[in-house]
This record gives structure tokens, sequence and C-alpha cells, in this order.
């Protein structure tokens, strides 16, 4: 991977900006305030809609969906693991016992299920499962006629990547709304700031901080008898294979909205550098605990991006984006400088409010695409991902051309998982440099 040359360090302009991604209805945001009772596309006052992926982000965004009208029914549920299934059925219909109509024949458990959650009689689909299966099952949904929320990231390998993102052109061409869990960009206060943000508010855009460092992610322990598979899958966050590491699954919320400051173009290039000092326990599977990138935009504008998942450590989650006339604390609400400024409206739910505006859209008519913008941040985390564990400085082109996949030519529970544990109990951790970099390549 070849290293281009650094630009010297000159601010975007504002006309640069791409606004298209600041755009959503009136009555989408309204959310949970007030909701057009119009019928949907199919013509019934009842919108069904399916749930693949019953973990803790499934079942919470259920429940979210539920939560825009009492005329959203859950009918259908789908999962590789029988017990979480049935865990999730309880807890929504526990939460939600009017709207929760899933019988037995419509919980459908396997690397299958999610084809049977399809073809039943759902006007929309819920997609949270390990986000290796992500692009398969948005594929799925799509060719199907279903309108879909899915969460991020839309893919963790280029390969995958593009199989979403095929399938979010078509679902704009048959006029399906498809919803992306990149959740910041619901939030009223994080919209109203950047708003400003892109009218001017701390001039143009030099440099841009994001932070989301934290605790280990969602640790699952080794259950006696389960298979290294059945292992694997049920400890998913922690496998590259079937997560991306939180490049993917966590900094890619951090990238997401600086994307969206800088009107979400491509960056130049990107480099990083990462590492595994405390998460070495084989529960911790084979990912990196901590990595910085860096990403290089036209005119010197840079973006970097920490996350960091080691116990007993600082935790943050923040936004600084950085201008000449000003600066933007964007998770505060807050602007300093020439045009300080704070949010004082109204807050909401975001998880609520990207349902809200899905369903708003379904009984509309009027169909709610999140493409232009789902792709773009799904790349960025794949490629903060490529930059840390090669170490190499790494074109957009040569991110946009990598070849690696992470899909197997079947699922089973038969089937060997492509990582398994040394002598020594724990997984193979990559480590920058050629190899690493071979693994990555586009041809």
């Amino acid at each position: 991977m070849n290293e281009n040359n650094s630009t010297a360090l000159r601010p975007t302009t504002r006309r640069d900006f791409l606004k298209t991604s600041a755009s959503l209805t009136g009555a989408a945001l309204a959310g949970t305030l007030a909701l057009e009772r119009s019928a949907h596309a199919a013509g019934s006052d009842v919108i069904r809609i399916g749930l693949i992926g019953c973990g803790g982000r499934g079942t919470a965004a259920a429940i979210n969906a539920m939560n825009a009208g009492p005329d959203i029914r859950l009918v259908a549920l789908a999962d590789i693991f029988d017990e979480r299934l049935k865990a999730s059925r309880e807890q929504l219909k526990q939460a939600k016992p009017e709207q929760v109509e899933v019988k037995d024949d419509h919980c459908f458990i396997g690397f299958d299920a999610y084809e049977k959650v399809i073809a039943s009689r759902v006007d929309a689909v819920l997609i949270a499962p390990a986000s290796h299966f992500i692009p398969t099952i948005l594929k799925a949904a799509v060719d199907a006629g279903k309108h879909v929320f899915c969460e991020k990231p839309h893919g963790i390998d280029m390969p995958g990547l593009k199989v979403s993102m095929a399938a979010a052109a078509k679902a704009k061409e048959k006029k399906l709304s498809l919803v992306s869990g990149l959740c910041w960009r619901y939030d009223p206060g994080v919209r109203e700031t950047m708003k400003r943000v892109h009218d001017g508010a701390i001039g143009d855009i030099v440099v841009i901080q994001e932070n989301y460092v934290g605790t280990p992610y969602i640790v699952r322990e080794r259950r006696p008898g389960q298979s290294e598979m059945e292992w694997q899958m049920w400890n998913w966050y922690h496998f590259n294979w079937l997560s991306g590491d939180q490049t993917a699954q966590q900094l890619v919320h951090s990238l997401d909205k600086a994307s969206w400051a800088l009107g979400d173009k491509p960056p130049r290039k990107v480099w990083g550098l990462g590492g595994r000092q405390t998460c070495l326990d084989a529960k911790f599977g084979d990912q990196f605990d901590h990595q910085s990138v860096v990403f290089e935009y036209d005119q010197g504008v840079r973006v970097f991006g920490f996350t960091r998942d080691q116990p007993e450590c600082w935790n943050n989650t923040s936004d600084f984006i950085i201008g000449t006339k000003g600066r933007c604390n964007l998770l505060s609400f807050h602007i300093e400088g020439e045009k300080p400024w704070r949010y004082e409206g109204p807050r909401g739910n975001m998880y609520d409010l990207e349902h809200a505006a899905l369903f708003a859209a379904i009984r509309a008519g009027q169909p709610l695409h999140n493409g232009a913008y789902m792709g773009l941040s799904s790349a960025l985390g794949i490629a903060a991902q490529m930059a840390c564990y090669t170490g190499q400085m790494i074109p957009w082109d040569e991110v946009m051309n990598s070849k690696r996949s992470f899909s197997l030519p079947r699922y089973g529970w038969d089937v060997e998982p492509p990582v398994k544990p040394g002598p020594d109990g724990r997984y193979p951790t990559a480590m920058p440099g050629a190899a690493e970099t071979e693994k990555w390549k586009t041809a």
C-alpha cells in the first residue's frame, strides 16, 4: 500500500459541504409526539414487523419500533440460539403485551432463520444479528420488498459492504424505506448543533477529534460443552470475523458524526495504530483493545479517532469540531467562538426517533432512505481497522478495492470457524506489518 504525499493544513470551505444528510421531514422528527395515522403501503392500518437477531440490541430495537405507535405489531423472531430468542420474546411480551403477537410457529432458529422471517407476512424487518451477517440479510430483505431498519455496521469488509450498498440502491429503486442504526443523526440536539456547524458558526473546519473510549464490550463467558463455533457465535463481539473489531462496532458512530460534519465526502487516505495490552484472556477473542486512527481529507483537514476497550481506565464519548472561527462540543450541543450558542430545545430518545422516522415514512408512503451515508460511514470503520491492523498509510481507493472477505463458504454448527485458539488457549492477534497488509490487499 503506497503512501501519498501529505497536503498542507488548510481548512475545508463551507461551500464544499454536501447537505443532503441534514434533511428529515418534520413528521419523522416529531416521532413519538405526533405520528400521522395514514395507512402504510400494503393498505392496512397495522404494520407487521419481524426481528432478526434477538440479542440486546435487537430486543431494544423492537421496543423502539413498537414505541412508534400502537399500530406496530411484532409477529416474527429469528436467531441462531433458541435460548436467546426465548429470552427476547419474554422480555418483549412484558414490555409491549398488546403489540407482541409472536406465535410459536413464527419463532425461527438457525442460520437460515432470517429467510423464514422475511418470507412471513411482515411489512418491515429489523436487522440486528452479528454484524458478519448483515449484508446477506439486508439483501434478502430488500429483494423480498421489505422496509428495513438495519443496525450498523453495514459491512465489516469491503466485499460485504458492497453487497449492502447494492441492496440500498435497490431499496431506493423499489421505493422502500431503509433506516440505518447510526442513531446520532436522529438526535434533536446533535442535529440542530450540526446544522449550525454547516451554516458556518465555527467557520471552516480544520480538525475533528472523535473519542469513544470505554470498558470491554459485552463479554460472554464460555459455557461447558460449547463447540468452538458455538462459543464464537455466542461471544461474537470479540471476534474480528464476526464483528470487525471496535472500529466497526463503536468508533463507527464517531466517524459517522465526523463524516456528517464534513459533508459525507470520503477522505483521501487513512493511517493508524493499535494493539492489545490488557484484554489478553481467551474470552476477549482476537481483537485489539486500543486503536487510534487519522483520516486525511482534502485541503489538509484531519479527523483523529480514538477507541479503547480496557478496564479501569478513563471512559469518554465526545466529538470536538474545530473551525477557523470557533469550536463545537457536539454532544454538549455547544458552540464557542465568534458565534456562541447552546441548544436548549427538547431532547427525545434518538433510538425511538429513528424508528419513528421509519414508520412515519411507511405510513405516509414517502420512503426514507439513509443509504447515502450509511455506506460511507461503514467504510470508514473498515478503513480504520485496515489502517490499525496493517500499520500502513492507505489511500482511499485501496480501501474501497480491498478484497479481504470474512465470509465462509457455508454456515452450520459443524463448520470450523476461521480463527482457533493457540496452545495457551488464547487467540492469535494481528501483528501490524507485511503479513497483515497482505491479508487486506486489493488483488
